[in-house]
């Protein structure tokens, strides 16, 4: 990950701005920028007060078939249900991070591990964790959660 303060995607420049802006900076994240705008989110992301936010690289969504990301992508609604599963309200901090907590989609997911090992639902590992923005924490996933409903 970039930490040089000029680089908009790196860490000091991630921090000073809200996390859909924060997202839109960073390489590794520009599928689930695109993916935001096509659910309409940027805005309710970068308004809401405070969020932990689950962030998929661009290749935890590579393991999806491209023919089933694209039909994703095509519908709205599908994709917001999707999104907001990434998304819990509150700054959870690495100590607060393992434990169930329910997402704006309204289902749960599961937190197991401590320090920096951290696992999602059981099969999501968090590959870079707790990057400040101006309105989340960011814990960077290599796996697309998906909701159960």
């Amino acid at each position: 990950m970039p930490t040089d303060d000029s680089n908009p995607g790196s860490f000091a420049a991630m921090a000073q701005v809200p996390v859909a802006t924060a997202a839109s900076g960073n390489p590794l994240l520009s599928t689930l920028v695109t993916a935001v705008k096509q659910a309409g989110l940027v805005d309710s992301l970068n308004t809401a007060p405070e969020l932990t936010v689950f962030a998929p690289t661009n290749d935890a969504f590579g393991k999806i078939p491209a023919a089933d990301l694209k039909a994703v992508l095509a519908d709205k609604k599908v994709l917001t249900s999707i999104l907001t599963y990434h998304v819990v309200a509150g700054k959870l901090s690495p100590s607060e991070l393992a434990g169930t907590h329910k997402t704006l989609q309204g289902d749960s997911i599961t937190v197991a591990g401590s320090g920096e090992d951290f696992k999602v639902n059981g099969m999501s590992t968090v590959v870079c964790g707790n990057v400040q923005t101006a309105n989340a924490n960011v814990y960077i996933v290599d796996s697309v959660l998906m909701p159960k409903s």
